[in-house]
């Protein structure tokens, strides 16, 4: 669902002693408006810009055909291969990672992350500093920043954009986490923003939330059902302007010749829907797209099988998602009201921990993954090394049937002459989760889970969806294959599971991942949310983790790694996150897209280099903290941002 620096601008101081966040988030989730959310997560800290030398020049063409390094006449088009679809053009309402992502494309947030390391840099805040009590945020905001239908992007935009959100009018659906402890936003000058809050906020400077142009939103009869796909091109100030959207066939966008950090070196970026992930990969080793994902990243067979094709190279490195089982543990509303069909037995910790205990991670990181994989544990991935965490050898849940069926004993499920666990009502335990139609290894997981659940005597039903948010959101599943993309400050990923992000009505969409409302797993939230001191933060955090191991409301069974493959005969160069082992696709930012050199060499962006972009220098983001204490952190949501 970002990061880097640019036109000799003062290079960003970053700090030692604050927020460097690992979210998410991400999403992942769902295959609807909740997929799974590339939750984005980075090392903070091993990070670095990486230029992979390989060509990727193609034309969007929905027929199939080569795709070449000229399109209509000598205009360059990167053609990426996408599973996900659009939930949502309108950054009010996106939760998808592709969604976000191109969100991250269009418009500028307040800042952005460094490539090389996840640091907060420049974005369209050149400059933030908190006042000694840390209540009140000052940023500077650049003044060569222009909407693409030529107006000056200023402040007041983005103190709209803000109140905009904080107002719940509909727009709180996907970055209200950011807001809440908003008390005012203003804005005194085109390049001053002030936000006012209502205690100490420790994600200042991670603000992900797109800045709208308030000269076109403001129009906007009804924003909870805008969804932003109607009128092209949008106007927007990213690295692109989105001109194109047809629903499940590709999303297209063209460079925006403007920009200020510079303009892309192609023409065009389209992301083209592919269902069928093999279908995808065939399409790439033809060569009629020059990049391809995967769902959410490319299985061991497909990865193997474009090893030694010709002007093709497989990316791979440790991914910022977790792969997960998450619990239904009781839909229901703000104010408390029950809805959904989720079953009974689940409200019991045993049932949940024997669930828990009856999957072997092990075996499906190397049968189903492959080995491209690590076992999971904690929430938060282990690419965010701060923030990561494991549970000690007394607490782990380790793979042990036995145990699992002494537990589901205690809790009443006893085995009946048949072999099946039955409730104290004569009911058979039988579950249903829910899985991404368009995921093999949900697919693939699921069988293991009939097999292993179906010798404790339980029954399961794997429902695969192409669209699995109507059920979620409606509370009418028992279990559900999750997943997020981790920010680089976990934030997001962990105010999915306070009782705010519940639905205020019943069925509706909200920030909720799967319905968790806990008031000591809140009081946590806010506890790290106001830590200004990153070691404490990080403390936090991982007794969060902690707590959502032990609930048995969310089970992590791997952290997938990041596979994904280009062409190098179209692209020349491009921009992973971060350098060593980084990612190419569902960056925190921009950088891979805007990065991309033709393989031809020939580009129009000012810098001109033919191996990549340079990231790192730039835009000086200085934020002090007390006594002098230099800090920046930044996270998102992705995108996502999330899936």
């Amino acid at each position: 669902m970002d990061t880097q620096d640019q036109h000799g601008r003062a290079p960003v101081l970053a700090v030692p002693a604050v927020l460097a966040v690992p979210k998410t988030t991400a999403p992942r989730r769902p295959c609807g408006p909740r997929p799974r959310r590339h939750l984005r997560l980075a090392l903070a800290g091993s990070a670095a810009a990486f230029t992979l030398t390989a060509g990727l020049a193609t034309p969007l063409n929905p027929a199939p055909q080569q795709a070449e390094a000229k399109g209509d006449g000598d205009k360059k088009v990167l053609t990426v291969a996408v599973a996900q679809s659009v939930d949502s053009l309108s950054p009010f309402l996106a939760q998808r990672l592709l969604s976000t992502s191109i969100h991250r494309l269009t418009y500028e947030y307040l800042t952005n992350y460094d490539a090389k390391d996840n640091k907060a840099i420049a974005g369209f805040a050149t400059e933030w500093k908190p006042s000694a009590d840390k209540l009140t945020w000052t940023y500077t905001i650049r003044d060569d920043s222009k909407w693409s239908d030529g107006k000056q992007a200023t402040a007041e935009d983005a103190a709209w954009t803000f109140n905009k959100v904080m107002s719940k009018e509909g727009t709180a659906t996907a970055n209200s986490n950011f807001v809440t402890n908003f008390k005012k936003v203003t804005a005194p000058s085109p390049t001053k923003l002030v936000i006012e809050l209502k205690k100490p906020q420790a994600t200042m400077a991670a603000l992900d939330v797109p800045i709208l142009p308030k000269h076109v939103w403001e129009k906007v009869d009804d924003i909870s059902k805008f969804n932003n796909d109607k009128d092209f091109p949008v106007v927007g100030n990213g690295p692109f302007i989105l001109t194109d959207y047809k629903v499940d066939q590709y999303v297209r966008l063209k460079a925006n010749k403007g920009f200020w950090r510079g303009a892309p070196k192609f023409d065009e970026l389209v992301f083209k829907t592919y269902k069928d992930q093999d279908a995808a990969v065939s399409a790439l080793r033809k060569g009629e797209v020059s990049f391809v994902a995967g769902q959410p990243a490319l299985t061991p067979a497909q990865a193997k099988s474009l090893e030694n094709v010709e002007n093709v190279k497989v990316n791979e490195g440790p991914g910022r998602r977790f792969f997960a089982i998450a619990t239904n543990p009781g839909a229901k509303t703000r104010d408390g009201k029950k809805f959904g069909d989720g079953h009974p037995a689940l409200l019991d910790k045993k049932v949940r921990q024997a669930l828990f205990l009856s999957v072997d991670r092990e075996a499906l990181v190397d049968k189903v993954f492959q080995g491209n994989a690590v076992v999971g544990a904690g929430y938060i991935p282990p690419r965010f090394s701060q923030y990561a965490w494991k549970p000690s050898a007394e607490q782990e849940l380790t793979y042990d049937p036995k145990k699992a069926a002494r537990l589901l004993d205690e809790a009443g499920y006893e085995k009946n002459g048949d072999g099946k666990r039955v409730g104290k009502d004569g009911k058979p335990l039988d579950l249903r989760i829910l899985c991404h139609a368009t995921d093999p290894n949900d697919k693939a997981v699921g069988k293991y889970l009939k097999e292993w659940w179906g010798d404790l005597g339980i029954g399961l039903k794997v429902d695969c969806l192409d669209d699995v948010s109507v059920p979620w959101y409606a509370g009418e599943y028992d279990l559900a294959f999750d997943g997020w993309s981790v920010n680089p400050d976990p934030d997001f990923v962990l105010g999915i599971h306070t009782c705010a992000a519940l639905p205020v009505k019943a069925k509706e969409s909200a920030a909720t991942d799967n319905f968790i409302c806990d008031k000591k797993f809140d009081e946590l939230y806010e506890k790290q949310l106001a830590e200004y001191d990153p070691d404490k933060r990080a403390a936090i955090v991982k007794r969060m983790q902690s707590w959502l191991y032990d609930s048995g409301y969310m089970n992590v069974l791997a952290y997938p790694n990041a596979v994904e493959a280009y062409r190098t005969d179209q692209i020349k160069s491009i921009t992973t996150m971060p350098k060593d082992a980084g990612n190419i696709y569902g960056q925190d930012g921009y950088w891979s897209w805007w990065s991309a050199v033709p393989a031809d060499g020939k580009s129009s962006s000012k810098d001109g280099s033919s191996t990549g972009v340079i990231i790192g220098i730039a835009a000086a983001a200085v934020v002090l903290v007390g006594g002098g204490v230099l800090f920046a952190l930044r996270r998102r949501s992705t995108a996502e941002d999330r899936e």
